[in-house]
């Protein structure tokens, strides 16, 4: 039995004493109020009406019964409205700074798509664990190392004229005792400061010989970006921010890197938003929609 439904047809036919005009101010037909009241006072096994030839009127113990339900339905529509609420509620989600502005767009909108109304805070790692941990956001993409990761993206090196070979090595950007010019640099991102990107990178570095100061990381990609765009430089990034900065991407020779991302939540049960989104967040970070990782590197 529909309890909340059955006490709204008691409450309406009480307030108007008529089965046909309680029914319709509670939104449903006259036999469905009637079976609705009647199933109620089979539930309680007394009459909450004497039918009359047109009037319904209560009984003694249909006055005892109706503030309790009009409690009852009132406490149903609180809870009604109090959901709705909720699900408008924004889902306060912290995110990596690598994400082009129509990319984050478009995970709002599929977001929506899937009742979920976002609220995106741009940061980078370390900070995206400190708004997780002072519960300032539900949820947040994790830079985590590749075999942690829910969602991959691979990493090359990106610059302003095309190498004109597959694959960039290292060890040619050596600087010989006849090399001119300034040392060329590798830039990192403050994405990909983190251990397990800057770490093997560094001990590439020093294996084929680079200069300590050949490996930057930068303040902010804006930055990088613009060092790289003016100079011989080479910018540590993906093949999508190399489309979007216009660069040629290649990628590394002598080693694989990639952006590990695995989605945190703060009530520690990523799952269900991972169900719901987990497309949609690939696609945001350039990672391919069926595996996870990005597709699309030069081979």
């Amino acid at each position: 039995m529909d309890l909340v439904g059955a006490c709204r047809a008691f409450i309406n036919v009480s307030k108007h004493g008529s089965f046909t005009v309680g029914a319709a101010a509670a939104r449903m037909s006259q036999s469905v109020a009637s079976r609705r009241v009647a199933a109620l006072e089979d539930h309680f096994g007394e009459q909450l009406f004497e039918r009359r030839s047109r009037r319904a009127v209560l009984t003694p113990f249909g006055r005892d019964m109706l503030p309790v339900a009009r409690q009852l339905v009132q406490a149903a529509d609180v809870l009604l409205d109090e959901a709705e609420a909720a699900k408008r509620k924004p889902w306060r989600l912290a995110v990596p700074g690598i994400c082009s502005t129509v990319d984050l767009a478009r995970l709002v909108a599929d977001a929506r798509g899937h009742g979920v109304i976002l609220d995106l805070r741009v940061a980078a790692p370390a900070q995206r664990m400190e708004l997780i941990h002072a519960q300032q956001v539900r949820a947040a993409l994790r830079a985590v190392p590749p075999d942690e990761a829910r969602w991959s993206v691979p990493l090359g090196l990106a610059g302003a004229q095309d190498p004109g070979v597959k694959r960039v090595y290292l060890d040619t950007l050596r600087m010989g005792r006849a090399s001119a010019g300034p040392a060329r640099r590798i830039w990192i991102q403050p994405e990909d400061d983190v251990p397990h990107i800057r770490d093997p990178l560094t001990r590439l570095r020093d294996a084929v010989g680079l200069r300590p100061a050949q490996v930057v990381a930068g303040a902010d990609l804006t930055t990088a970006a613009a060092e790289v765009l003016c100079t011989r430089d080479l910018l540590l990034c993906s093949p999508a921010q190399a489309d979007e900065l216009a660069l040629t991407w290649r990628p590394i020779g002598e080693t694989m890197l990639s952006r590990g991302f695995a989605l945190a939540a703060a009530d520690g049960n990523p799952q269900h938003i991972e169900a719901r989104l987990g497309d949609a967040i690939a696609r945001c970070l350039g990672a391919d929609t069926r595996t996870g990782t990005a597709g699309g590197a030069a081979a």
